[in-house]
């Protein structure tokens, strides 16, 4: 169990935890506790900065060994191309395993539809879940925050699925000093949520506190976009722009990860880490209310994914 030093406020003492090293040592804990629980773990890396963050974390748990898990990413076929060459660089230089799940391979046989819209986000379920089953993973890492979204407020660190992956709210169980149940029956699976507890501005202060490297996309640059739904998109072949929609070139940066067709920009002229820590302090929206068009197709839409298998 992860023990945390408390102090009252002014005292000095080198058995001090900063938050920052609470939250890492907390997120280690995670990691080697399912290391000893279960018997297939993986985890989920999409090359976004949460995944980026829970990877390096993954790395410290079991150093100098190397990690005992894969990688899943669930290709939708749209995402960015600096994030899925930092994808691959990131495999090869950690020398690990990556499994994908291509929603393109689903979409030619037949078995999913492109959607009027044009985002693949939705349909990242099936591919996910298919590739967790046939696999036989029995935990499944996710980057998921309590601070992102009110549906991901209500996970658990350790979140049952049931045999076709689907979450239910009411089967959550209590983690009381910090003891986590990993009991699942055969085919069901446990995703598992090391960032929980952080914020969107506690993984920027580590990863600039670490020198973690990112995909370009993350800091200010020029990029050709067209606005859709109050979003700065980037055009591509996945439907965008549409007639009447203009592509305009602005200085965006991109504050979350996702497919091109439901991942918005915002105007910015951060360049540098220390620049995106101040941007994002003074924001008054999550990355995902402010740029994600797939979380506004309903009041509810991210807890209906999540119930169908979605994280």
């Amino acid at each position: 169990m992860t023990t945390v030093a408390t102090l009252e406020e002014g005292t000095d003492s080198p058995y001090a935890l900063s938050h920052l090293d609470a939250l890492e040592s907390e997120a280690v804990h995670i990691f080697r506790e399912v290391a000893g629980e279960f018997e297939r773990p993986v985890i989920l890396f999409s090359g976004g900065k949460d995944s980026i963050v829970m990877l390096h974390l993954a790395l410290k748990a079991f150093a100098p060994a190397p990690v005992p898990f894969a990688l899943l990413h669930v290709d939708t076929g749209h995402n960015f191309p600096e994030v899925i060459d930092y994808r691959d660089r990131t495999v090869a230089k950690h020398n690990l395993r990556l499994h994908v799940a291509s929603v393109q391979d689903y979409i030619d046989r037949g078995v999913l539809k492109e959607r009027p819209d044009g985002t693949r986000n939705p349909l990242q379920t099936l591919p996910l879940t298919e590739k967790i089953q046939s696999e036989k993973f029995d935990a499944v890492f996710g980057g998921g925050r309590r601070d992102e979204e009110k549906a991901r407020a209500k996970e658990r660190v350790f979140s049952l699925r049931d045999e076709f992956s689907q979450w239910d709210p009411r089967r959550q169980r209590p983690e009381l000093w910090n003891l986590y149940n990993g009991r699942h029956a055969p085919g069901e699976h446990v995703r598992v949520f090391p960032l929980s507890n952080w914020t969107e501005l506690d993984v920027w202060q580590y990863i600039a506190r670490e020198g973690i490297e990112l995909p370009e996309i993350y800091f200010a640059h020029e990029r050709e976009v067209f606005k859709r739904s109050g979003m700065w998109l980037t055009a591509g072949e996945w439907g965008g722009p549409k007639d009447g929609e203009t592509v305009e070139k602005r200085l965006v940066r991109y504050r979350t990860v996702g497919d091109m067709s439901c991942t918005g920009a915002v105007d910015s002229d951060a360049v540098t880490l220390e620049q995106v820590i101040t941007e994002i302090a003074a924001s008054r929206l999550t990355e995902r209310g402010a740029t994600r068009a797939d979380d506004k197709l309903s009041e509810a839409a991210m807890e209906d994914r999540k119930r169908e298998g979605y994280f």
